[in-house]
């Protein structure tokens, strides 16, 4: 009789599954839908149902998944529903349309207002219609940084729900710690990949020019000169990237100093034999979890100075902010925390602290948990009557099911 919670979100939702995890612990009944396969959820327990968001997709593509989406919500009867990434943001309020609570969580502003390119001009009143539109059945916005919550409360795209600011989606420090722990060695890591001596330097990501790609291929050069033993390691998907993915030979023109791993599974591992982490992003990010990764790998961050970047990195603190698309400026960066390895050390111990302190996962599940129950007790506004019944399975019947899961 727990409240029963689905979560919507992309191909990357099983990265949440801590977060399922402790939402279950806290006495919710969740159920994942996303793009991903689903396989990841299988172990843990959580019931996965699979809707294809298609991040490169439009028209009638969003048509089928929002019919999906309303067939699925029908079936599964949730209690309430949350919902991360741009198209499940989008798509979960309309398909609801106000019948079921809907949390939905803004965790970037992604390309359409991060790329100058003239389609992304042209697409952001269009997003902004859209999110506007998808405000109207939405109780509660959820913010990771408050660059987005003041742009969405400029443009009056929160609708009559409220706001509210949730630093990222929260980190398990002490899982993270003891994977490293469990992993292959720094020292064996380095030497399968021939880096026994070298200053690496790595970056995690999509591999994708919005994610500043070129801009870090442009800076090798300039790091190069000033120190000749450095080599940098690129983690993450290009092929799937579509028309967003940076070239193969713009890395290849940059072999040996590159090596270019694709997706890997071992990522705290590689985080942890690295010496520096770049992260020259162009992409509006809500608060990014790989810079929680490398703060809790003790690495200094060179990053640029975005939206949700800023949430983890201070300037000379725990490392450097540098104005996107400048590869002199990043590689200015690099090169300083390269050549005074005390400081990086420094600055590596207090991202540690930092992220510990400021983003733990227990922090950020109490903040959602202490949200959903408001909404399920019917005290957050937002078109949600708790006197109208729902077509999910009705309200009031979450609310005693809230009332018996508390102890």
């Amino acid at each position: 009789m727990r409240p029963h919670l689905v979560c919507v979100g992309g191909e990357d939702h099983r990265l949440r599954i801590p977060f399922l995890l402790a939402l279950r612990e806290r006495g919710f009944r969740v159920t994942a839908v996303s793009s991903d396969v689903g396989i990841a959820f299988s172990p843990h327990g959580i019931p996965h149902h699979r809707l294809i968001f298609d991040r490169f997709g439009s028209g009638r593509e969003e048509w089928d998944a929002l019919r999906a989406m309303r067939k699925l919500l029908t079936e599964i009867q949730p209690d309430i529903v949350q919902s991360f990434d741009t198209k499940p943001n989008l798509l979960t309020p309309l398909a609801a349309r106000g019948q079921v609570p809907v949390i939905r969580t803004i965790n970037g502003l992604g390309w359409t207002f991060s790329s100058l390119q003239l389609r992304a001009l042209v697409l952001r009143p269009i997003f902004c219609f859209l999110q506007g539109l998808a405000s109207l059945w939405t109780a509660v916005t959820v913010f990771q940084n408050l660059d987005d919550q003041h742009f969405f409360q400029r443009y009056r795209l929160v609708g009559g729900g409220k706001s509210r600011l949730i630093r990222s989606s929260g980190i398990d420090a002490d899982a993270f710690a003891t994977t490293i722990r469990r992993g292959v060695s720094s020292t064996a890591l380095r030497e399968e990949l021939g880096l026994q001596a070298a200053e690496v330097v790595i970056f995690v990501g999509r591999l994708t020019r919005q994610k500043g790609i070129r801009t870090l291929l442009e800076a090798i050069p300039l790091i190069l000169r000033d120190r000749p033993n450095a080599r940098f390691v690129l983690v993450g998907p290009r092929e799937s990237e579509g028309p967003f993915a940076v070239e193969q030979a713009d890395i290849d023109r940059c072999i040996p100093h590159v090596i270019a791993l694709g997706p890997r599974r071992d990522v705290p591992s590689l985080l942890a034999m690295a010496d520096v982490f770049a992260f020259p992003t162009q992409y509006r990010e809500g608060v990014p979890r790989v810079l929680l990764e490398a703060g809790l790998a003790g690495l200094p961050i060179v990053a640029s100075r975005m939206p949700g970047c800023n949430d983890v990195v201070e300037n000379g603190w725990n490392g450097y902010l540098v104005p996107p698309r400048d590869p002199r400026a990043l590689a200015s960066g690099i090169v300083e925390v390269l050549s005074d390895r005390t400081s990086a050390k420094r600055m590596g111990d207090r991202s540690i602290e930092y992220v510990r302190r400021q983003f733990a996962l227990s922090r950020v599940v109490d903040q959602y948990c202490d949200l959903y129950k408001n909404v399920l007790k019917g005290q957050t506004p937002g078109g949600l009557s708790p006197s109208a019944p729902p077509i999910f399975g009705a309200h009031d019947q979450a609310r005693r099911r809230l009332d018996r899961a508390q102890p």
